[in-house]
């Protein structure tokens, strides 16, 4: 248990850290939250005094102790006080500081300038405000000085790119210019295709339509010959998609070896969804549909015959069923792509 001393000790030094608190808040109270603060201080004051006289009551059951302990609530009051007497003086202060130095820097300015009379100024009054108005505006100018340093930055990089660029090779002219030379070598017209993710199969189904073969290889019909689809007006490219996991599925021991997962998972995402076409489908087309397709790419034309000897007939010696694709490897933002190339009418 705690001697009289003890406890007056500790309560001297909760007063001293109750005024350092006190002080803290009141030196960064603003305007608006002085009220507030200064009622905090206030509740904390008294919270601290009524405690600290019921712990000298309870400790000696004295009433004069009752009596000394207000008169340290009494002394905590007037250090409060004090210390909020000090903090305002501390202020008043600060501002007659400041306001004298101002009447300083006046007199000081008086006292070096002569007067107009003797020496005439040499500035017009008109440059004078103007230097003043400048003066004043000195974060406004260091914030557009680095805007207009931001500006120079890019226009470097700019300038850097743009020699870079030139020492790249232009892979996408360069691959244009030799189609071109492709096409009008063959008598052959770009068809555009939509770079959708169907690109292959839609310029498959336009070739197809235009050598008059049906898109659905098992059950030839007038629509398939039109380029529709007589399986609810599905759109050709489905129609080309299911006839190459068609036969995918059917003569699996062809593809399987060249496949990186399973054929049970490869099928369903190349017949319902947008994944991209390449070697495998048209390998699938060509033997599916009986066509040799011909391929024009970058420097070199492709030829991917169908399987067991389809395609050997007058007909298709004649070209009428040899279909031309074009692709782009550089040609589209999106990756490689695929285009319908048409005989010149």
């Amino acid at each position: 248990m705690e001697t009289l001393e003890a406890i007056q000790a500790r309560h001297r030094k909760e007063q001293r850290d109750l005024q350092s608190r006190i002080t803290s808040k009141k030196k960064n109270a603003t305007k608006k939250t002085r009220k507030g603060v200064n009622d905090e201080c206030a509740g904390l004051e008294r919270d601290l005094r009524e405690r600290q006289k019921q712990e000298l009551a309870a400790l000696t059951g004295d009433k004069d102790l009752n009596e000394q302990g207000e008169e340290e609530g009494e002394e905590l009051d007037g250090v409060g006080r004090e210390t909020a007497v000090q903090s305002t003086g501390s202020t008043a202060l600060d501002t007659n500081s400041i306001t004298d130095r101002l009447k300083d820097a006046t007199m000081s300015s008086d006292l070096h300038t002569e007067p107009p009379l003797q020496t005439p100024s040499s500035e017009p009054v008109a440059q004078i405000q103007a230097q003043a108005q400048e003066q004043g505006g000195k974060k406004r100018n260091r914030q557009k000085e680095r805007m207009a340093r931001r500006a120079a930055e890019r226009e470097v990089e700019a300038e850097a790119a743009e020699k870079e660029a030139q020492g790249m090779t232009d892979h996408r002219g360069l691959e244009r210019s030799s189609l071109e030379r492709a096409f009008n070598a063959h008598g052959l017209v770009e068809h555009e295709i939509r770079p959708d993710g169907h690109c292959l199969f839609s310029a498959v189904a336009d070739q197809l339509a235009q050598r008059k073969i049906p898109i659905s290889p098992s059950a030839p019909s007038r629509e398939a010959v039109d380029g529709k689809s007589g399986e609810g007006q599905a759109p050709p490219y489905k129609v080309v998609r299911r006839a190459a996991t068609d036969y995918m599925e059917s003569h699996s021991d062809d593809f399987v070896p060249f496949l990186e997962e399973p054929l049970e998972s490869y099928v369903p995402k190349i017949r319902d969804t947008a994944e991209w076409g390449g070697q495998l489908e048209l390998l699938a087309l060509a033997s599916a549909y009986g066509v040799e397709i011909k391929v024009v790419q970058n420097g070199r034309t492709e030829t991917i015959q169908p399987s067991g000897g389809r395609g050997e007939s007058e007909a298709d010696k004649s070209g009428d069923r040899t279909i031309w694709l074009a692709y782009y490897r550089h040609g589209y933002g999106l990756g490689e792509h695929y285009n319908s190339l048409r005989k010149k009418s």
